[in-house]
């Protein structure tokens, strides 16, 4: 299979599991320009049309790209992503919204939304059960109660289906006036805006709806104009009587480079944060999810994956592999041995014939946080980036035995001072925080490595 092929396929599967919007906006025109082999792994460049592009497809795709082409390539793949020049096809202007007699499938491509996001199909528990209640309130009376209704919480814990679960609702009930999208699509469009002085057309687009959703809001901090015309779009919908829905990964109080009147217009609505789904939420997640692609997964199979996958976007891409397996091989049942196949692709553990190596543990830990792995070797010192950072620190030093030097040298060119500070930060945290605690030892038991296998 030549490498177009491949990126064709791995966009293909990509795009059942995004929303059109995102797929439009960060993998449509992406390719693999070249892949070269180097020792036994496979180094894929991936060519992208900007910056934001790459740091968001490096930031929240890298892991699950990197899993998507080695199923297909089975070898051991890395990313690297490149900013290639692109002539962008030129589209006709089509309509924001459609007439009443459009087909469902048309009105969801102009909204944004997943048809298969629905409350119907979310399973809720304790850790998400009043943002379930809010998001529902909204979807009976949208720009009545709770407006805004700002959702938060960490990466794969189901706020973007909620929030979609409300925009689906709408849809349901026949309006077309709903818009879903990421803050990163809402801020390349409006600098595309300003660069070809068609700012007003934007704005109609995003003043005009009855319910907005923006997901991952935080990411307009930092960005004056953005925040600038974001602030007059969420005045203009409130004050038609609209509903605004965002998703973000912390409340507004703490997203750092958000302007203060940001901050309060989000605020004086609903406020609710969604945790981590704990090991009966997953299980029961797999069992609908499953049953949506047609697999069927017994309590016991269902129950065994939960214990090895943390994240809902892990759940994803459990699915999605365990579904290429069951297609390619025309298998029709499920069973424990299969399932346990699959996570073994996708946790990695030592054997009498490999030694993982430290790329290996680098990939795979940004891979268990879901960030890039160019960030965790970067600078940045975000609470949510440097925690893992540290880990990884720990990890390397600790149990794969590497020198400070080196594990500094593998992050970015650190100093050894900062590595053993990091390292031994996470050493005195384990004794006493359970979550990290709980996470090493996960690490350590999907890896092989480390006091749990000694």
């Amino acid at each position: 299979m030549d490498r177009h092929k491949i990126w064709a396929a791995v966009l293909e599967s990509f795009r059942l599991i995004v929303t059109p919007g995102t797929f439009a906006t960060y993998f449509k025109n992406t390719e693999l320009t070249t892949s070269t082999e180097a020792g036994e792994r496979l180094v894929c460049e991936i060519g992208v049309a900007n910056p934001s592009i790459r740091e968001t497809l490096d930031r929240r795709y890298y892991g699950q790209i990197v899993t998507e082409l080695e199923r297909l390539t089975t070898k051991k793949c890395e990313l690297v992503f490149k900013i290639i020049a692109k002539n962008p096809k030129v589209q006709e202007d089509l309509p924001l919204f459609e007439e009443k007699n459009n087909t469902n499938s048309e009105s969801f491509k102009r909204t944004g939304l997943r048809a298969d996001f629905t409350f119907d199909n979310y399973a809720v528990s304790g850790s998400n059960q009043m943002a379930y209640a809010a998001a529902t309130a909204v979807g009976r009376s949208p720009g009545a109660a709770y407006n805004p209704l700002f959702i938060y919480g960490g990466v794969g814990v189901g706020k973007t289906h909620l929030m979609q679960g409300i925009g689906n609702t709408l849809v349901s009930k026949g309006e077309t006036a709903v818009l879903f999208c990421a803050s990163e699509e809402f801020t390349n469009e409006l600098v595309e805006a300003i660069r070809n002085k068609s700012t007003e057309k934007v704005r109609a687009k995003y003043r005009k709806v009855k319910l907005l959703m923006i997901d991952d809001v935080q990411f307009i901090a930092g960005k004056p104009t953005v925040q600038e015309e974001f602030f007059h779009t969420f005045n203009a919908i409130q004050k038609a009587g609209g509903q605004i829905v965002m998703t973000s990964d912390k409340p507004p109080s703490d997203i750092p480079k958000l302007e203060d009147r940001l901050k309060s217009r989000f605020g004086a609505g609903m406020i609710v944060d969604v945790g981590a789904p704990d090991f009966e939420l997953r299980s029961a997640i797999l069992l609908i999810k499953s049953k949506q692609r047609g697999i069927e997964l017994t309590p016991e199979i269902s129950q065994a994956v939960a214990e090895h996958v943390k994240g809902l976007r892990e759940l994803e891409g459990f699915l999605m592999q365990l579904q290429a397996k069951l297609d390619s091989e025309k298998l029709s049942e499920v069973t424990l041995d299969i399932a346990e196949q699959i996570l073994k692709l996708r946790h990695p553990r030592v054997s009498n014939n490999h030694v993982i190596t430290p790329m290996e543990i680098i990939n795979f830990v940004s891979d268990f946080y879901n960030i890039g792995v160019q960030q965790i070797k970067g600078d940045r010192r975000s609470a949510h980036i440097v925690l893992p950072r540290q880990i990884l620190m720990f990890i390397l030093r600790f149990d794969a035995k590497l020198p400070l030097e080196e594990i500094g040298r593998l992050l970015g060119g650190r100093d050894h001072t900062t590595v053993m500070h990091g390292s031994e930060k996470i050493q005195l945290l384990s004794d006493t925080n359970t979550k990290i605690e709980s996470d090493i030892h996960t690490l350590r038991k999907r890896l092989g490595i480390g006091g749990d296998n000694a």
